[in-house]
């Protein structure tokens, strides 16, 4: 990185800031309303280099040099996500002299695995170190958020940048949404983790997004409460068809994450891939957030012996998780997944 900035801006790095890409192994749907999620980080991770510069300007693989301003108006492209937070750091009394950044990262794009949310942890994290200013993972997380909803505009949960500023190697996070707080849970050894890309592109519609959350609030309207996640199985039975499933999925998800928890902290390795197998049937039936090629590749991960296996994200395209049982020949999983799904592709373990 040092080397790359002073390729690219003729001045020595003063600075550096780096986050992971996460997955959400369970608890899909649920940050909307009010519930619990289970990401944790992957290996793939963005780098961010940073010096005082006599002007705002920016640098990522594969575009030119560019002038940004984090105190005027968006711009519309992934500048945006590097001006935001400083834009927010700004708010929060840190000085923010103009400067060049370099953004490096090997987490694909469009994956479902928060490239956004981790180039706005690293920004943050790198302004912090030049500004020599600590600030805890949780406020890193919160700050990334209002830049993404306030400056690139999207209206995000705190899942994202919570599991990218606090996630830890090796362990997930049980993410409490409501409260904005998380605890680390370490993940077993024996528990490995497999993320793959269906082949088809994510392609959430702002529409459908809004529908599923609309009908998920309106549930929560009928039944008297504040959200969601203080609904049991049976308010579900008394809804109106039109939202009854949808809020069926986020009532069973919150109780599948902590029945997940359990198994981690239980190293029951079957539980925890039967909980995974149900919400993906979940996010398929009730939810309708799956398709066609991201159900023939969770299906091809179980039968090729995966312990369970499951959409991750929004859905509508992009990446599954699979958990794979000890004693698996990785190699001759993966060979019979991908025979099964030729357009899929490992991004990561």
């Amino acid at each position: 990185m040092r080397s790359a900035f002073r390729e690219a801006f003729g001045v020595e790095a003063q600075a550096e800031g780096h986050a992971p890409a996460r997955v959400n192994l369970i608890g899909d749907h649920t940050d909307y309303a009010d519930g619990f999620c289970l990401p944790m980080p992957l290996r793939c991770a963005t780098r961010v280099a940073m010096a005082r510069a006599p002007a705002f300007a920016a640098r990522s693989e594969g575009h030119a040099a560019s002038g940004f301003d984090p105190f005027g108006p968006p711009r519309g492209d992934w500048t945006d996500y590097v001006a935001g937070p400083l834009a927010e750091l700004a708010k929060a009394g840190i000085e923010v002299p103009p400067v060049a950044v370099l953004v490096a990262s090997d987490i694909p794009q469009g994956a479902g695995v928060s490239s956004s949310a981790a180039l706005e942890v690293a920004v943050i994290r790198a302004a912090l170190a030049l500004a020599g200013t600590p600030l805890a993972d949780a406020d890193v997380a919160r700050m990334a958020q209002r830049a993404e909803n306030l400056y690139c505009g999207v209206n995000c949960g705190i899942l994202d940048q919570m599991a990218s500023a606090a996630g830890r190697m090796g362990e997930a996070l049980l993410l409490d949404c409501r409260t904005g707080t998380g605890r680390l849970v370490s993940v077993p050894a024996a528990f490995r983790f497999r993320v793959v890309h269906c082949g088809e592109a994510r392609r959430l519609a702002d529409g459908v997004y809004n529908e599923r959350r609309r009908a998920v609030e309106e549930a929560a309207s009928i039944l008297g409460l504040s959200a969601l996640r203080d609904a049991v199985p049976d308010d579900v039975e008394r809804l109106p068809a039109a939202v009854r499933a949808r809020a069926r999925h986020v009532v069973a998800e919150n109780a599948r994450v902590l029945a997940a928890v359990a198994a981690l902290e239980g190293a029951d390795l079957s539980a925890f891939g039967r909980l995974m197998t149900e919400s993906h049937r979940s996010l398929a039936t009730d939810y309708e957030v799956s398709t066609p090629a991201l159900d023939r590749l969770a299906d091809a991960m179980l039968a090729a012996g995966a312990a369970g296996a499951r959409l991750t994200g929004a859905g509508f395209g992009g990446c599954a998780v699979a958990l794979l049982p000890p004693n698996i020949d990785e190699a001759a999983w993966w060979g019979q997944v991908s025979a099964a799904n030729p357009e899929a592709w490992l991004v990561a373990g």
